[in-house]
């Protein structure tokens, strides 16, 4: 693995471990050699995150539309910083540009970010992984409903297992370098049969 992408907010959050958790991730994947591909913003735990890896000499790599950085919300010291077009361009370049993904506490768009590479690798258009920094237990009502979509077989639990949890940011790395992805085929057998024992 050579980057890890990370999503995560333009707000700090309501408690101060957020932003902790966005400064250790970020020490943690300088010391490992990983660089990050990040929403090129300066603020939040967007900015807490990108500090904390040019602080310890990581690499960085930022991705912003236009329209944002316009508002002067973009890491304008940054080496590396991509101003695109669109927000679909931007997924899309932080995709290409990374080897795994990772989303902290955040909002309507973090999660929007998380959901759709997760499930390009549920589709296998890639086979990245995808994990959640659970930090002070922010993602566990997301978890509860995946287990309900799990339980109501809207998603294969091969599936919802190839999300990697972890709430301290050195071992998700971790189980991230480590990852092995389902098999494609047997999941989504395993879907359609479900699906044929619930309607007969």
């Amino acid at each position: 693995m050579r980057r890890i992408c990370v999503f995560c907010g333009s707000s700090p959050g309501a408690r101060p471990e957020y932003v902790r958790a966005a400064v250790e991730l970020g020490q943690a994947l300088a010391a490992k050699g990983l660089g990050l591909v990040y929403g090129g913003a300066n603020v939040g735990t967007m900015g807490a995150l990108a500090h904390a890896v040019l602080e310890k000499g990581g690499e960085i790599i930022g991705v912003i539309p236009k329209a944002l950085a316009e508002r002067e919300v973009a890491f304008t010291e940054l080496k590396d910083l991509r101003v695109v077009d669109s927000m679909h361009e931007r997924k899309a370049l932080m995709a290409e540009l990374s080897d795994g993904f990772i989303a902290l506490p955040g909002g309507l768009g973090t999660l929007e970010e998380f959901i759709e590479v997760l499930t390009w690798t549920q589709l296998g258009i890639h086979h990245k992984p995808c994990g959640l920094l659970n930090i002070c237990g922010y993602f566990e009502k997301l978890i509860q409903f995946l287990d309900h979509m799990t339980a109501e077989h809207f998603l294969v639990k091969a599936h919802q297992d190839m999300i990697l949890v972890d709430s301290r940011p050195q071992s998700l790395l971790e189980r991230l370098e480590n990852f092995q992805p389902p098999e494609f085929d047997k999941a989504v057998w395993a879907l359609q049969l479900n699906s044929r024992m619930r309607m007969t």
